[in-house]
Formats: C-alpha cells, structure tokens, sequence
C-alpha cells in the first residue's frame, strides 16, 4: 500500500492518508479524484485494517459505482467491496434489511419512471382525465414536490392506512392534482412500490422512530465517503447527516464548479458552506489537472471566474504545452457545420480516429445542421443519449405529413393518421387495410371512401381527409415552410406536444422549419415541396450509419459529465442557445456557466469553440455566447479576428440582457442611422441614441420632425 501511495501527488496523498473526522475534498476537474477515492478505500482496508462492509461509499450514478466496485477490488483484492452504491441503492439494502419496521415485505418493488407511467394510465382512464388535464411528465413533477416539499409527511399515510383507506381517499379527491396524487399513494402501497423519493423518505423515518436500526447501522458505518458531493440534495443531506453522527467520519469530495443539477434538487450551498456546519473540517484542494492541456485550463479557468458562487481556486495543468484553443464566428450554421468538418477531416488526415473526437452541445436539437454536414462528408458518427435528429419521432411525423400532402402514400398514412388522436385504432386500421386489398387501393382513399359508413363513421377521420385536402389543392407556390407551419398547427401537432409540455421536441419541431427556411434561402425560391423531400430523403437514409466503432460522438453537455476527449467540438455557442433562452436569474446564469465549464474541460489536447451567426426563423438576430466573450482573448485563437464594432454590439446586447436578469425591464439596442419600424409609428431611421435617458432619437418617414423614443418599446430592425 504504501508503494501506491507514491505514485500519488501530495494532495491526493493527504486525501488519501486523512482518515479521521470531517475532510472536505474540493477536486477539480481531471484533478484524479476517483483515484484519491478508491486508493483511500484500499488504504482504510489495507493499511488501517478496517472491513469493508464497515465503510460506506456513494457516488451518483450505478455506472460509477461499478467503476469504483472493479478499481477496489483490484487494489485490495478482496471480493467484498463494503457498501459501494448510489443513495437510492443504499436505501434499498437498509429497507430490505428492516423492512419489518414499516409492515413492507423485504420484497418491495422499486418503481421507475416508466412504471409510474403505467400506474398513471390506470388513474387517467378510472377518473376519466386526459393528457389535456396533466401531462404524465407534469403529474410525475407534482408527486415529486408534493411528496418533498409540500407535503413532506404523506409516507405516513402510506404506512398507517390501509388499501381500503387510501383508496377511499382517493375516491373522494375532486381535484386533479388530488386524484392524481392520492390515486398514485393508493397505487403503490396496493403493490407494496416506492419510487425513489419514497427510498430515502422511508429510510429516514425508520431512523427517526426506530432508535435501536438507526444507530444499528450509524455503528456498522465507521467511514462514510461522497462523491461528486456538489450534486447533492436536501434529503440525501439529512440521510448523510444521520449515518455520521456517530463515529463521526464523513469524507466529501467534490467541486462547486461543476454544479450543474440545481433543477434535480442539488444545491451548491452544502459543498461552499460544509466547514459552518461541521466542527474542525479539513479542507484539501486538488488542482491539478491530468487530462488537458495549459491551454485548455487557461480558457477554462478564465471562464469560471466570472461566478461568485465558488470556493476561489484554479486548475494548474500538468500536461505539456499543446494547440490553441480555436474559436470560430460562423456567418451561419451550415457554415459551422462545415466548419467543423472541415476540422475533422483535418485531424483524420493527421492519423487521428473519429472515435477520439466530440461535439458537445447544449440541447438535441442542435445537432441538425451537424447531423447534414457530417452526413455530407461521409463522417461516421453516434449519438449519445439521443437519436439522431431526422430519426426523431416528431421530425418523421412532421416529414409524413408533408409526404401526405404530395403522395398519400400508405407508410406516411399509417405513422400519422392517428397522430394526434383521431379514434383510428387497431381494429379500424384493419379494416382499412381489408378495404384497400379488396378494392385495390391506398388507405387514404379507403379512409376517404368510408367516412360515413362503419366503423369510421364517428371518428375525427373527415378533419385529416380535409387537412390533407386543403393543402394538397393549395401547397404550390407556397414556401414549404410557411406549408410545414401551417400544416403543424391546423393537424393539431403542434398543439398535443404542448399539452404534452413535450418542450424537447417543440424546439426540435423549430429547428425542422429553420431547416426548411435555410434551405429555401440557399436554393431561391424555385423550391418546390416535391424538391425539398427528395433533398430531405438524404439526410432520412441509413448511409451514416457505418459499421464499426471508429465514429464520431455526439452528446449533451450533462451527457458528457464524466466523460473525457481528446479533441472536443462545442458547437452552438451563443445567446439563447448556451446559455439557453430558458435563464431568468443571476443564479441560473451561474450554473449556465459551469455547465460551459464542464463542457470545455471534457478535452484533453485540443478544443474547438463556434457559434453561428444570422437570424433565426423567426428574425431573430443571433449573438454569440457570453461564455466566449467570458474568456480573455488571450487564452484564445479566432479563425478570423471579430471586428471590434461587432464585439460592441455583441457586449451591448449581453448587457442588456444581464440587466434583465437583475430585474430591470430590458432595453432595445439599435445603432445610429439604422432603419427601425415602430409598430404604430412605422418606418424610419435612428437619427441618435441617448444613453443616459435610455432612448433613440427617430426620424419617422411619415413625420416632418423627430421623436425621441424609449429603448423599452421594441423597435424592428430593417435591412
């Protein structure tokens, strides 16, 4: 053992070596934290003698567990490997072990998302509710808060009243929140389930009424060591809490940096303030960083010193010298795409593997324009944690759609006829099917030449055949994404996923028709619907799908946590993307910014930054991220020098926006001699701008003289 310890730095060492009382771990990114954790375990085992089912030690995912589980077994080669799970699997040893204690069988289920689903199906359809009423995404959000903030104590109910007694409750709740969380209790205890709020809750209140289990396993757990402790929350907190009170060894390790689950119930605040709630903690930092280059750290460090809400510290790297972190403004994101690639290509020419190479980006529907420039170039690659973006349910429902309207043909037919519901089922289908083998023809026609006759007569199937015919008689000489709008909202598509709060797949939904108006706006406006899905049927095939692992890997930012590259793409890097549009407070800016932070230190030898320029369908000017212009210009290279009045503007709109954030109405920012149209005013030209009073001086073409008008009203560029 003592062999292995000098293989370690002095930081890891002290982590390693400091076995007694409260130590607090602050490990920086690719600081070799899982090393100190696992070499600290060996130590307790192999040099203190300790037995390894006397130490209890979590991480976050049963991924990383394992992880740990092999590297322990490894270093101490003993087959018993203590106490090595996730909070909720935890929970599960300590309620199967006392189970008794609450009446629950040793056997009880353990309910996941999908199966609370499929008790929430039962719900909808005894009490006669719809997804109209609550999505089950909604209904899952509402048990959780319900059962964690709002009414803390409702296990009671679960383990003091009978079926009987819970079902009654149930029967009487006229509320849909009420039916809806009282049918779910009822539910679970029927089966003897508990979801994984009810792991930890139930666990906690059989310590706190059962003093002889609590201190039962407080004895049996003589050092208790957290991983990644920044994503912890309250009740994982109160359940650590309890278990270290007795010998008093809690090792945490973690780094506020990388805080990006605040909206899982995480909270920076335990890991920033643990040495005012523990008596004599020792704090050891780990800062040095094996996996990137001093010129990735450099960038990164530079990024996330722009937050607060952190213990002051900076990654020192360990690496040799390497590349320049690249930066490139793209005029739009095709051009990013082929930027990109370009890039790619350029490092495969060079003996590098695809496999070896990343692109990160905030949310899926991103990855389209990356998608087509990849497929273009014939570049292998995977998702991670998605579909590809023309794979995706709403994108082939959307593409079927409009297939519809030119072809009628029986594949698109059956994907979407009962896309939203239309009460077109199994047995009606099959009857359409008999229909149009007997009589040889389609389904839409067999569809159409049976509206009023059984079993069709009834259904919502007459307002598809007039959707379909109204655009069929109506699409030429329509742009096909003004046709793909339309056809969207008057379906009712559109419309279900925001019943749904599918948020997801609506801005998946968006990115399409941005696709289309790209499109249309490369090709001229000869574009025809029939020339946009014979373009669209290239990028719909199986062509990237190439066999063998030598592929590039496509993921989230939140998928990557964890995960380390050497050469990393984080694309998509501007406002309203990274940081999302979604960011209304200082505090989720913050974690906006780690979340950056995480990204850009998943690389080790060189990173790539771009964003894209433009507007959006909708008009909208794009800006890059923040986070870009966050990083000294030192510690970066542009492909291309930005102008300085772009940067202006740039910064401008950045501050307008973080005023907003404070809680300031936001400002309009234009420039001087730029053509505006004032909603009732109409055109005219910004003749000056006045900063101090917030406003622009306008010289309206329907005016004689000027008008001195706020910068709070919105004034629409005009080119």
């Amino acid at each position: 053992m003592l062999e292995l310890l000098e293989t370690l730095n002095e930081a890891q060492k002290e982590a390693v070596t400091s076995t007694e009382g409260y130590i607090r771990v602050v490990a920086g990114a690719g600081s070799g934290k899982t090393r100190a954790l696992s070499y600290r375990f060996a130590y307790l085992v192999n040099a203190l003698g300790i037995m390894p089912g006397h130490i209890l030690c979590v991480t976050f995912t049963n991924k990383s567990a394992n992880e740990m589980r092999q590297r322990i077994h490894l270093l101490t080669g003993d087959n018993d490997t203590g106490y090595i799970n996730t909070f909720h699997g935890f929970c599960v040893s300590v309620l199967q072990e006392d189970s008794h204690a609450l009446q629950y069988p040793k056997s009880f289920l353990v309910l996941d998302n999908s199966d609370i689903d499929d008790i929430l199906k039962i719900i909808y359809e005894e009490r006669g509710l719809s997804l109209r009423d609550k999505t089950f995404s909604s209904a899952r959000d509402m048990f959780e808060i319900r059962k964690c903030k709002d009414e803390p104590e409702y296990y009671l109910d679960m383990l003091n009243m009978s079926v009987d007694a819970l079902k009654e409750k149930y029967d009487n709740a006229k509320k849909v929140d009420d039916i809806l969380f009282y049918g779910y209790l009822y539910q679970e205890k029927k089966c003897f389930g508990l979801d994984y709020n009810d792991l930890i809750k139930f666990t906690l209140y059989m310590f706190s009424e059962h003093a002889d289990i609590r201190l039962k396993w407080q004895k049996r757990l003589e050092y208790i060591m957290i991983d990644e402790f920044q994503d912890i929350d309250g009740l994982q907190y109160e359940l650590m809490d309890v278990l270290s009170s007795y010998h008093k060894n809690l090792f945490i390790v973690g780094d506020p940096d990388q805080t990006i689950y605040t909206w899982r119930g995480a909270s920076v605040g335990f890991l920033l303030g643990f040495d005012q709630s523990y008596p004599n903690v020792k704090t050891i930092y780990m800062n040095d960083n094996y996996r990137s280059t001093p010129q990735i750290i450099a960038a990164c460090n530079s990024l996330i010193d722009k937050n607060s809400q952190r213990l002051k510290k900076s990654l020192i790297a360990q690496n040799e010298s390497g590349e320049s972190v690249l930066c490139h403004f793209a005029p739009n994101t095709a051009d990013e795409a082929d930027w990109i690639t370009g890039q790619m290509l350029v490092l495969k020419g060079m003996g590098v593997p695809y496999r070896n190479m990343a692109v990160l980006y905030r949310a899926h529907y991103v990855t389209r324009t990356i998608e087509t420039g990849l497929i273009k170039e014939k570049i292998p690659y995977t998702i991670y944690s998605g579909v590809q973006f023309y794979g995706r349910m709403e994108i082939k429902d959307a593409l079927c759609y409009l297939r519809m309207i030119l072809y009628r043909d029986d594949v698109s037919f059956r994907r979407i006829v009962n896309v939203p519901k239309r009460n077109l089922g199994k047995r009606r289908m099959a009857f359409l099917e008999k229909y149009a083998a007997d009589n040889g023809c389609s389904l839409y026609m067999a569809l159409g030449e049976n509206l009023e006759n059984e079993p069709i007569k009834g259904t919502k199937a007459k307002s598809f055949i007039n959707i379909i015919e109204k655009y069929a008689n109506s699409y030429e000489g329509m742009p096909v994404s003004e046709l793909l709008t339309k056809v969207l909202e008057d379906s009712g598509y559109e419309e279900m996923l925001r019943t749904e709060g599918a948020q997801d797949r609506l801005d998946n939904l968006a990115e399409l028709k941005q696709s289309v108006f790209e499109y249309e706006t490369t090709c001229g406006e000869e574009v025809g619907l029939e020339d946009y899905l014979r373009h669209i049927a290239l990028f719909t095939n199986a062509d990237s799908d190439i066999e063998g692992n030598d592929k590039v890997r496509l993921m989230t930012v939140h998928a990557a946590k964890g995960l380390e590259f050497p050469y990393v793409f984080l694309c998509g890097m501007n406002e309203g993307i990274f940081p999302s549009r979604k960011i209304h407070s200082l505090d989720a800016m913050e974690e906006e910014r780690r979340l950056a932070f995480v990204a850009m230190t998943r690389a080790q030898k060189r990173l790539f930054l771009s964003e894209a320029g433009g507007q959006t369908f909708e008009g909208i000017p794009r800006y890059p991220s923040r986070f870009i212009m966050d990083i000294d210009e030192k510690c970066l290279e542009f492909t291309q020098e930005p102008s300085q009045e772009m940067m202006q503007r740039v910064r401008k709109y950045i501050a307008n926006e973080s005023r907003h954030l404070k809680g300031a109405e936001k400002l309009n920012f234009l420039e001087k001699g730029q053509r505006v149209e004032h909603a009732i005013l109409g055109a005219g030209t910004i003749l000056d701008i006045d900063t101090e009073e917030e406003s622009y001086l306008v010289q309206f073409d329907t005016m004689p003289t000027p008008r001195q008008i706020a910068m709070k009203v919105r004034l629409k560029p005009v080119d």
